[in-house]
């Protein structure tokens, strides 16, 4: 299996240069429909610093999975928060989203997107909390560099995932 586009382990730069961490990209303006309800949830943040953003783990969340190689990172939101936030959404979005599985765990709980990728790297625990994942949202497709670049420039915004 090939690695997703827009997963990167790195190390973000507006952050701490030298602190690797698990970075996903969100285009704003994808057709998927569980990357355009990220999108609305992103609304639910509140701002830290400039243009970084941090979500309420009931809002939207991260979880970490690996098998053998491969490190997968779902984003997980609440049913509850989602049709509450599809009534300002008609349409659409929400007839595509309303059938989403439940999660196993807790039935409230969807996956609305994953990304998975080949590698070693293991998130860090710190007093029994998983490493936050770090999500990227810009408009458009770009590498690396980009979105970076994009976020110097105030043309991308960083969200902070808990991450389970």
């Amino acid at each position: 299996m090939d690695d997703s586009p827009g997963m990167w382990i790195t190390a973000v730069p507006a952050f701490d240069p030298d602190d690797i961490g698990v970075l996903l990209a969100l285009d704003e303006g994808s057709a998927d429909p569980g990357e355009r309800m990220v999108s609305v949830l992103l609304n639910r943040g509140h701002e830290g610093e400039e243009g970084v953003f941090y979500l309420l783990p009931h809002d939207l969340s991260a979880r970490y999975e690996r098998t053998g190689d491969r490190l997968a990172v779902s984003l997980m939101a609440s049913r509850q928060v989602l049709l509450h936030d599809l009534a300002d959404h008609p349409g659409r979005l929400g007839e595509q989203l309303i059938d989403l599985p439940r999660d196993a765990a807790d039935a409230d709980r969807v996956a609305l997107m994953r990304r998975e990728i080949a590698t070693d790297f293991v998130p860090a625990e710190l007093d029994g909390d998983k490493q936050a994942v770090l999500l990227i949202h810009h408009a458009g497709p770009a590498v690396l560099e980009e979105l970076f670049a994009r976020f110097d420039e105030g043309e991308a915004g960083i969200a902070v995932l808990n991450a389970d």
